[in-house]
């Protein structure tokens, strides 16, 4: 962690902090270190306040086997890539310290008379006058790193085994819907749906202990001793079904989905969602290790939204070591190390929530008014007669009527147009001729010219009728 150092008027304070985890492999460590520097003093310079010097902070505790002294020795060399990369940017290291197994030692101080080889003990937990006043005040002592971590990594129990067998089976069904893009929203919404039901149960539950838990996860009573953060992990393990966390962390693997989760950030909704966020991050287990990263970025944001900086510095930098290209992870990593407010976040995601809203409200009600409109429709269109049954359609005498209608034959005189009746014929039609001059023969009547005989009769007396007074 790098801890940006203001003097103003001979009083010194302390700025922005920027923190990063130590990557596992030292070939990464330049590359971090430019990074953790850059954004913290490019972040003070956007605030108006170029921080005059930098305090580094290096904390890591021992591995297996390993002494606190051997953690010192092996991080001195990021120790220098950190002041060589803050002296780049003409921020000096005023001093750079190794914090491992309860002691620290100093990089930049040469005496062994204050900075023994054995390091210098840190006070007990709780032992300074400023725990003491936050105790009175009723003010909880956070725990260490070691334990925040705790919360979040994967199982490494006989319960992993079941759960990766259920990330599997939900994989094969779940991941062909997801890359479907008829399928996508509605993926998405049955997983928003799951994880309200899940957030209701977490919210429901009650403290005690021994209750049955779900196969493959250990019950509370087992766990007898233990902090009351871990016992109420394991109180949301058995809560949460191996099927279901299997669905839930495939399903946030889709951005949109995972963007809407976000919404669940503040009042009734941040509490549940982050013990969801936690624990779906304990299921991603053995090859589903790349997986936490949303999780992860969620239970990092919502600890930042509600005010947990620590963790959400945690959770976030777990999220990066999970997937390094996360860039949902990064960006909000980034936005708490230089001290912004998240309320700016918030309101985008507030006034998304609303907008979606408005556009659904909208679209069913259009929806319902086309209903309307079409039974309304299918109504006028099919009337009923006189003895109350339904006409599907008007029958073949009535259309013809209704042509006739919109199309009257002319019965003016012959010079009205060339080719026209002589008067006295206006009911009689005119036979066309062939080539040869002999009249053609008569069509046939269509299915609702007339009853029959009695119509071809009348149009051939009068046919008859023109040829005798033509000749």
């Amino acid at each position: 962690m790098l801890a940006a150092l203001h003097d103003r008027d001979g009083r010194g304070r302390f700025g922005g902090r920027a923190r990063l985890g130590i990557p596992g492999n030292a070939d990464d460590w330049a590359s971090a270190a430019r990074q953790l520097t850059e954004g913290l003093v490019k972040g003070s310079e956007r605030r108006g306040a170029l921080p005059e010097s930098i305090v580094a902070f290096l904390c890591q505790d021992p591995k297996d086997g390993e002494s606190a002294r051997e953690v010192m020795e092996r991080l001195r060399p990021l120790a220098q890539l950190l002041r060589t990369a803050c002296g780049a940017l003409d921020v000096p290291v005023i001093e750079a310290l190794c914090i491992s197994d309860g002691r620290f030692w100093s990089y930049c101080c040469p005496s062994a008379q204050c900075c023994p080889s054995d390091g210098t003990p840190m006070g007990l937990p709780g032992t300074s006058v400023l725990a003491a006043a936050a105790t009175y005040a009723g003010l909880q002592i956070r725990g260490s790193l070691r334990e925040f971590r705790a919360r979040l990594i994967p199982w490494e129990t006989a319960a992993a085994l079941e759960q990766e067998s259920a990330l599997n089976a939900v994989s094969m069904a779940l991941i062909p819907r997801i890359l479907d893009d008829e399928c996508r929203t509605v993926v998405a919404t049955e997983t928003l749906d799951l994880a309200h039901r899940v957030m209701r149960r977490f919210a429901d539950s009650t403290s005690a202990a021994g209750a049955p838990g779900v196969s493959g996860v250990p019950a509370v009573s087992d766990a007898a001793g233990v902090s009351g953060a871990l016992s109420a992990d394991l109180r949301d393990d058995e809560l949460l079904c191996h099927d279901e966390a299997a669905t839930l962390i495939l399903g946030l693997q889709d951005r949109t989905t995972r963007d809407r989760a976000a919404e669940w950030m503040e009042g009734d909704e941040a509490g549940p969602a982050l013990r969801l966020w936690r624990a779906l991050a304990r299921r991603c287990v053995g090859p589903y290790g790349e997986h936490a990263a949303a999780p992860l970025t969620l239970a990092g944001w919502v600890a930042w939204s509600s005010g947990d900086e620590l963790e959400a510095r945690e959770a976030l930098a777990m999220a990066l070591g999970a997937d390094p290209g996360y860039l949902f992870a990064r960006l909000l990593h980034q936005a708490c190390n230089e001290g912004l407010d998240p309320e700016s976040i918030r309101r985008c995601l507030r006034k998304e929530r609303v907008d979606r809203a408005g556009a659904e409200t909208i679209a069913s009600s259009a929806s319902s008014a086309s209903s309307a409109s079409s039974a309304s429709s299918a109504s006028s269109a099919s009337p009923v007669d006189a003895g109350g049954a339904s006409g599907a359609a008007s029958t073949p005498s009535t259309r013809v009527a209704s042509r006739r209608r919109r199309k009257p034959r002319s019965t003016g005189s012959a010079e009205s147009r060339p080719g026209s009746r002589p008067s006295g014929t206006a009911g009689t039609r005119r036979p066309r001729s062939t080539t040869d001059g002999s009249p053609a023969p008569e069509a046939p009547t269509r299915a609702g010219d007339g009853t029959g005989g009695g119509t071809r009769s009348r149009r051939g007396a009068g046919r008859h009728g023109t040829k005798q007074g033509e000749t």
